[in-house]
């Protein structure tokens, strides 16, 4: 018996696996070779390319495709219409298929607006949020906040989503962060 729920008008292909408490929502697609973690939903109209992983936990809004060569971490949020791609010089007439792709990752707990486009390629690193409209163009540090064609960051934000203040203190869950290397670490309390 199937632990996980799939509406009657999605199709699941031979060969991919989705985690036990996930939800695939109306009109989806989930190619072989897929793995879907646990706890996970899928909205309406969402296509998961053939080897794609997507950690536990993530929720994935309308009209998204993921596509081969595309990562996400645990609880990565991709909000309506958002866009991956998957080739930086796509051609109808040259395929390239799988060998032409390059890898895109989405660190833990990072957040993807409304109608934004992340460039293959990128990284983006874990807890960042990126704005709604917004286009990655380059890689994206742990905790950036970033807005804009293309993106730039214009500040950080913590764990829980807030914007942090100068101080990088989260006035709303306590948080402490310092700058790094790769973007924002959190201090021990």
């Amino acid at each position: 018996m199937e632990d996980f729920f799939v509406h009657e008008s999605s199709y699941v292909d031979p060969g991919a696996i989705i985690g036990a408490g996930s939800k695939v929502w109306h009109f989806c697609h989930v190619q072989s070779g897929a793995v879907v973690g646990a706890g996970c939903s899928l909205g309406q109209n969402v296509n998961i390319s053939s080897n794609v992983k997507i950690g536990d936990g993530v929720k994935i809004q309308n009209n998204v495709s993921v596509y081969e060569g595309v990562e996400l971490a645990d609880y990565v949020f991709c909000g309506p219409s958002c866009v991956f791609t998957n080739d930086l010089t796509p051609r109808a007439k040259y395929p390239k298929g799988s060998v032409g792709y390059k890898r895109t990752f989405v660190g833990e707990g990072a957040s993807i607006g409304a109608n934004a486009t992340v460039v293959c390629g990128h990284n983006i690193g874990p807890w960042a949020l990126i704005g709604a409209g917004a286009v990655v163009a380059s890689d994206v540090p742990a905790h950036a906040l970033m807005l804009g064609v293309p993106a730039k960051r214009i500040g950080w934000v913590c764990e829980c989503g807030q914007r942090l203040e100068e101080s990088l203190a989260c006035g709303c869950c306590g948080r402490v962060y310092r700058e790094s290397v790769s973007g924002l670490e959190e201090v021990e309390r």
